[in-house]
């Protein structure tokens, strides 16, 4: 069961790695928090990330993908609220004042569960990534290799797999410049309005896309 040629690997994992090097709003968040908070947080958003891209695995293995793709009212409204949260997760930056984007003060203790819903809500959110799934992994269900779920679920549960040989490297490196940050307030000010932009502006193109 599940047996696959050498040559469908090479092609599965060329395709999810180039899905996680890609840039967009779980790597804008995952990087945002670590840069300015730490590990500890940027491995928060991480989970978070990764639930919430679960969550899109589990919808396309068992067709329900398909009820949005084909519904324009759901992809419309889950479009909308993902827009919308990523637009006021922008506008809480370029409110922070180069404090924090994510926090109320640097003294005070972050809320590492809120920061895992964030992840959560970023990835669950964003209707794109459910079309996506269901675009993307059937072309890696080979007949006769087992159940057409099965497939779709193991091959979507591999994609979050290089995930975590990636993204892990990425906040270490990242939080190496966290001290320096938060000795430099003007660097930390021009990093809370960069993130702030930039959230604003994949809520924007979020909300511009269609199916």
């Amino acid at each position: 069961m599940l047996e696959y040629s050498l040559a469908h690997w090479m092609a599965f994992l060329t395709a999810a790695i180039l899905l996680n090097v890609s840039p967009g709003p779980d790597m804008a968040l995952i990087l945002g928090h670590t840069i300015k908070t730490g590990t500890r947080a940027g491995f928060s958003a991480l989970f978070g990330i990764w639930t919430g891209s679960l969550v899109h695995v589990l919808l396309a293995a068992f067709g329900l993908s398909a009820v949005l793709a084909a519904s324009a009212t759901a992809f419309t409204a889950v479009k909308w609220i993902g827009a919308v949260y990523l637009v006021w997760l922008g506008i809480q930056a370029l409110r922070a004042g180069g404090g924090s984007a994510f926090a109320k003060t640097q003294d005070e203790v972050l809320n590492w569960r809120q920061i895992y819903r964030q992840g959560v809500l970023v990835a669950a959110l964003n209707p794109k990534v459910a079309i996506f799934f269901l675009a993307f992994l059937p072309q890696f269900v080979v007949e006769g290799a087992g159940p057409a779920w099965l497939q779709l679920a193991v091959h979507g549960l591999l994609i979050i797999v290089v995930a975590a040989f990636i993204e892990p490297p990425l906040i270490l490196a990242g939080a190496r410049f966290t001290r320096f940050i938060k000795r430099n307030g003007r660097i930390s000010l021009w990093l809370d309005r960069g993130l702030g932009a930039l959230f604003i502006a994949l809520g924007i193109r979020l909300a511009m896309t269609t199916r």
